[in-house]
């Protein structure tokens, strides 16, 4: 059974309604956009979309009408849009912006006083990409690019996108070493976990004769280090480094003591 509009929107609740108007506002700014965009441009009608003044064109050509260049009194509350189009001109002087007649590129310099001058969107685009990054008027950018930050640009996400993807390629093959390694580990008798008679003997010495020096003193009677005490040692540790595996005051007592007998016993 069929249902207008109105009982369709009801139905679909206020999210519902909230989700259709956005996109509906979304599609009309698109169509605007389309609207606005050409494939070539004369410089003043380029000026007047990068000044965001589309909605005044037809007053400001009426105003302009066969020149190039709008005068200095003209638009006195849109003085941005005469800054925009003396930019461009600036750049096609100075071979930054190719230039051409109806749409075709020439780059001939006595077309700059010609009333059929124009500017390919595309090298418009390039040209304001290079030297005016942080500025990106709706008709020669998207909603994306107009987002990015200036410094970003389709290269840069490219490049980023690759190493993003190394990364996660690399992050799997250490998931993968580590759960090798989580299993071998469980296979292993627990009597093979355990450290080697050997190697605790060396830890020890180790252990011992570090803290015979922190807290001994030199030939001359001078302190190796600023520990005074066993004990000033072991609150610094605890300080430093509490809560990690081992860092407690009853085992390093007790780790203390067995290096200091390992010591004094060799």
């Amino acid at each position: 059974m069929a249902i207008d509009r109105a009982e369709a929107a009801h139905a679909l609740g206020f999210q519902g309604r909230r989700v259709i108007l956005q996109g509906i506002v979304r599609h009309a700014a698109r169509s605007d956009c389309l609207h606005n965009c050409r494939t070539f441009y004369r410089p003043i009608e380029a000026a007047i979309r990068w000044s965001g003044l589309e909605r005044f064109e037809s007053r400001i050509l009426e105003v302009v009408g066969a020149r190039n260049i709008p005068g200095s009194e003209d638009f006195p509350l849109w003085p941005t849009l005469r800054l925009n189009v003396e930019r461009i001109f600036d750049a096609m002087r100075n071979c930054e912006l190719p230039y051409g007649r109806a749409g075709i590129t020439c780059n001939d310099v006595s077309l700059l006083d010609d009333p059929q001058l124009t500017v390919r969107h595309v090298d418009l685009r390039t040209w304001m990409t290079r030297f005016y990054p942080s500025q990106k008027p709706a008709f020669l950018f998207d909603d994306i690019e107009r987002q990015l930050h200036p410094t970003i640009n389709a290269e840069t996400i490219q490049a980023l996108l690759v190493d993003r993807e190394a990364l996660r390629a690399q992050l799997a093959t250490h998931q993968r070493e580590i759960e090798a390694l989580r299993k071998a580990i469980k296979r292993q008798d627990p009597s093979e976990r355990a450290l080697h008679p050997r190697s605790e003997t060396t830890y020890l010495n180790i252990v011992g004769g570090l803290l015979t020096l922190l807290l001994g003193r030199s030939p001359s009677g001078m302190p190796y280090s600023s520990f005074e005490t066993l004990e000033s040692v072991i609150s610094a540790l605890i300080a430093h480094y509490e809560g990690r595996p081992g860092i407690s005051e009853r085992t390093l007592w007790a780790k203390f003591a067995a290096a200091k007998r390992q010591v004094n016993a060799a």
